[in-house]
Parts: C-alpha cells; sequence; structure tokens
C-alpha cells in the first residue's frame, strides 16, 4: 500500500477517530476475552465521549493514516505520563498504534511508526515507549522489528481480567 498519507488529527475528527478506535479495539482483542470483560471495558475506556475528549487535550497527539480518502489507521502519543522505569529520560508514549484489519501487514503500521519516531525525535526526546499485552504476540514482533525492548511490566486491567503488559521502549 503506497498510497499511505498521515496527519494530525483535529476535534473535527474526534468522531471518526473513536468510530476507528472502538472497531480496531474490538477486532484486535474479543476473539481472545470474554464478551463481558470486552462489553465493560469498551464502555468505561472507551466510551465515545471518553475518546473525543482525549482528541486535542493537552498532552495528547494523535496522527491518523488515510489510503486515498479511507482512515485506515491512528496513533495517540501521550506525553507526561512516563513510568518510574524511565527516571528522567526524555520520552514520549504511544498509547495507541492501530490499523484497520483489512490493512494489517500493508505498511500502515510501519507508516504511523515511522512518523512516531520522527516527532518523538523532533520533540528533543531520548526514547518512546509503550505497552503491549505479552500475548500479543504480532505486535510485540512489530515492536522488536522497530527496535523496541522490554524494560519493565504493569497490570493492565480489561473488563474484569487482569492482564500484563510488556513496557518497552527504542531508545532515539
Amino acid at each position: 500500500m503506497s498510497d499511505i498519507s498521515i496527519r494530525y488529527a483535529t476535534k473535527e475528527d474526534a468522531m471518526a477517530i473513536a468510530a476507528l478506535s472502538r472497531k480496531t479495539f474490538y477486532e484486535s482483542f474479543a476473539a481472545q476475552n470474554t464478551a463481558e470483560d470486552m462489553e465493560k471495558f469498551m464502555r468505561e475506556s472507551f466510551s465515545e465521549e471518553r475518546l473525543i475528549a482525549q482528541v486535542g487535550a493537552p498532552g495528547n497527539i494523535f496522527l491518523m493514516a488515510y489510503s486515498g480518502t479511507e482512515l485506515v489507521g491512528y496513533v495517540r502519543m501521550l506525553y507526561g505520563f512516563n513510568p518510574p522505569e524511565l527516571e528522567d529520560l526524555p520520552a514520549i508514549e504511544i498509547a495507541r498504534i492501530y490499523a484497520d484489519a483489512s490493512v494489517i501487514g500493508k505498511g500502515v503500521g510501519s507508516a504511523l511508526m515511522k512518523r512516531c519516531i520522527e516527532l518523538a525525535t523532533d520533540m528533543k526526546n531520548k526514547s518512546v515507549w509503550l505497552g503491549v499485552w505479552e500475548k500479543n504476540d504480532r505486535a510485540i514482533a512489530f515492536y522488536k522489528k522497530w527496535g523496541f525492548e522490554k524494560f519493565s511490566e504493569h497490570d493492565f486491567v480489561l473488563g474484569d481480567d487482569v492482564q500484563r503488559d510488556w513496557l518497552m521502549r527504542k531508545l532515539l
């Protein structure tokens, strides 16, 4: 897929981001989790209202990926909330990076990751970091390909299920 374009999101994009967020999260994790846990998480953490409020909020950067005119992926970067293991290292989090299931493996994730690293570098960060479910082998392999290494773990609650996320970072 060579026609991928990436741009910053604005408040006017919030509804589209919310819709894609809910769709891609469900596509990515519904098969490995109970319907009850997915419903609770989507209701509490991925409500349209909550997602819409994040777009344009201080500390948030949203990037949108398009194939032609179709929104096919997005990234949420978050700064100011680094884990203690990073100490005083200037760093930014990739809080979400998702592509529509129809374009997985077609370069959307790579285009978004490349832009995240460029942006993090432009912002004078020394590291970019993220959390990934320990059972998400495809995502872990993708991040390792980009030079990310595990540096810690933390709990992630999906519905009522306490899961383990790996914290991974890439030094810039």
